[in-house]
């Protein structure tokens, strides 16, 4: 598993949480989002286990809806107990990645 992998798997709830937020989704869409942020290697099949582990924690709710252009799909809304789980990330992560930022911008200036 790449250095990048390991980084977005501690993260990656977040920015599921963070996507759904905007609007209700399905799979397809979710993945497409975080592709056009950046993260181009999240993959629907790396985002199913994600989406059915937010599910699990109450963190998400998912219902299946008809497609104009197809099967139904199953689509994705926070809950209010995944706002407050976004909000303890959100906190937590600026907490975590203020003192790594400037570790590294140190670390880079030292060189």
């Amino acid at each position: 598993m790449s250095i990048r992998s390991q980084l977005l798997k501690g993260i990656l709830d977040g920015c599921v949480l963070a996507v759904i937020e905007k609007e209700p989704v399905y799979g397809y869409i979710l993945s497409k989002k975080l592709q056009q942020i950046g993260l181009q290697e999240i993959s629907e099949g790396t985002l199913y286990p994600v989406l059915l582990r937010l599910q699990k924690n109450g963190w998400i709710h998912g219902e299946m809806r008809p497609s104009d252009s197809g099967p139904s799909r199953k689509y994705y809304e926070l809950t209010e107990k995944g706002k407050s789980a976004l909000d303890e990330i959100t906190t937590e992560w600026q907490q975590i990645a203020a003192p790594v930022q400037l570790l590294l911008k140190g670390r880079s200036e030292d060189a």
